[in-house]
């Protein structure tokens, strides 16, 4: 019986829906772009009304732009401990940035993410792909020269500062990246590389090259931030160029997102140089001028100005173009699960991610307005709102389902808000709700109850006891 050739294209379209992502002929490559400090409102395609960003643009007209995308902290090494494990960073004790170690251990900190944790390069590794990170680390400090480096948690090479040994200059992140990808591609070697780049982190180190491109704008802060911005997307070009270059763009999965929130000096903040030991000299907090878009709060805060960065992610034929997911939310621990499935890699045994494998949400399969598995986020915060700090004093947040609840360390000040209807948290419904205020306390407890007291293991320096 002759096969109607209509009834053939139905099935053959049928065969491409359901294929899985990972074919195991052709692994995707994974580059995953993380910049320090970039507010939510710092992109041209974000309406930003004087920074320039085209090439992070380009990935929002050739990917999908996902509004709702969240961090697991407001401040940088919890943050990227959540991308590196998969875990809500209280669960590692790490509650802040990783200081020098008189700070780690009066915050009851470790010094550095224990070398033994959950590992998202050494997991994909054992997919097969070649791995390298490039830029900052932070997972430790480089003013803590006994502390792991990066190649100790499952990176074939990387070049890193912030980190002990050597630091790597800021501005080569892309160029290190590049030759990385090169090699990768000439082994036939599927590659996952971190690109962790240092802008618009204090301090902002300026070229005259990038302060003469935005010569126009008149307030000497507003110029250096854009220049330090704008200087970053064309790195970030370069490696989008190097991609189609080695014509393996189309089969590599493309994320820009960022750490946290926008950093703000105090009101009046002055324009000063500053000296950071790992990457030198620059300009200071009063050229901070990173936006949220009317999110509450910046760096630090659990308030969505802290926490909802940017998150663009081009993955041709396989991530809509051009489209804006103006619903789903994806937290940081997700990335682990959904880059370990699109690699096509195992979970090892007895590990449970704190996050929810997002491919489908990523492939535009499927939207996730609301929260099945409970995020939680813990930070070192104390105090209560202020007039001055109106959005820093959470201490404690839950997010499950549409609800997000926010606590003072003692749990003596909350608000709650409808975080899916209600995404700039304009509306506190904690009187409105005590149910669900009750039922989201009760969670929190519950998870309290799972995270250790105190750090333990290989995670102190030498320095503590000389």
């Amino acid at each position: 019986m002759k096969i109607p050739s209509c009834f053939l294209l139905l099935l053959s379209s049928f065969v491409v829906a359901i294929a899985p992502i990972v074919s195991g002929a052709e692994k995707p490559n994974i580059v995953f772009i993380f910049a320090d400090d970039w507010g939510w409102g710092d992109l041209s395609c974000h309406g930003h009304p004087y920074v320039k960003t085209p090439h992070i643009d380009r990935l929002a007209k050739e990917g999908t732009d996902f509004h709702r995308f969240t961090v697991a902290s407001g401040v940088c090494s919890p943050s990227r401990t959540a991308v590196m494990t998969g875990h809500f960073p209280a669960r590692y004790n790490i509650d802040g940035h990783f200081a020098w170690v008189p700070s780690n251990e009066k915050r009851g900190m470790p010094d550095w993410l224990d070398r033994n944790a959950p590992s998202l390069p050494r997991m994909l590794q054992g997919a097969g792909y070649r791995t390298a990170h490039f830029g900052k680390w932070h997972l430790a400090n480089d003013m803590i020269p006994d502390s792991p480096v990066p190649g100790e948690y499952g990176y074939d090479t990387y070049g890193a500062f912030n980190c002990a040994g050597e630091q790597m200059p800021v501005h080569e992140d892309a160029m290190h990246t590049n030759a990385f990808i090169e090699s990768a591609v000439k082994e036939g070697k599927p590659f996952f590389v971190n690109l962790w780049i240092h802008e618009p982190h204090t301090p902002f180190h300026t070229v005259p090259k990038y302060e003469w491109r935005v010569r126009e704008i008149e307030d000497p802060a507003d110029r250096i931030y854009a220049s330090v911005l704008s200087h970053a997307d064309d790195r970030i070009g370069e490696v989008l160029d190097k991609l189609d270059e080695l014509g393996v763009a189309e089969n590599t999965l493309v994320i820009f997102s960022s750490d946290n929130g926008p950093a703000r000096g105090a009101e009046g903040a002055e324009l000063t140089l500053q000296y950071d030991t790992a990457t030198g000299a620059g300009w200071g907090i009063g050229a901070a001028k990173g936006i949220t878009a009317g999110r509450k709060g910046y760096k630090a805060s659990l308030f969505e100005g802290g926490i909802n960065v940017p998150f663009l992610a081009r993955w041709p034929g396989k991530i809509p173009a051009g489209e804006v997911d103006s619903v789903s939310l994806i937290s940081a621990v997700d990335l682990l699960p959904t880059f370990l499935e699109i690699g096509g890699g195992d979970l090892p045994d007895g590990y449970v991610p704190d996050g929810l494998s997002q491919v489908d949400v990523l492939t535009g399969r499927s939207k996730a307005p609301a929260r099945a598995k409970p995020l939680f986020w813990k930070s070192g915060t104390r105090g209560a709102p202020s007039e001055s700090r109106p959005h820093h004093w959470a201490a404690w947040v839950v997010v499950h389902e549409n609800w997000k609840l926010l606590l003072t360390n003692d749990f003596s000040h909350r608000v709650l808000y409808d975080i899916a209807a209600d995404p700039m948290e304009t509306t506190d419904l904690a009187a409105a709700k005590p149910e669900v205020v009750a039922d989201l306390t009760e969670k929190l407890h519950a998870w309290r109850e799972t995270l250790p007291e105190k750090p333990t293991g290989d995670v102190f320096s030498r320095e503590r006891n000389p």
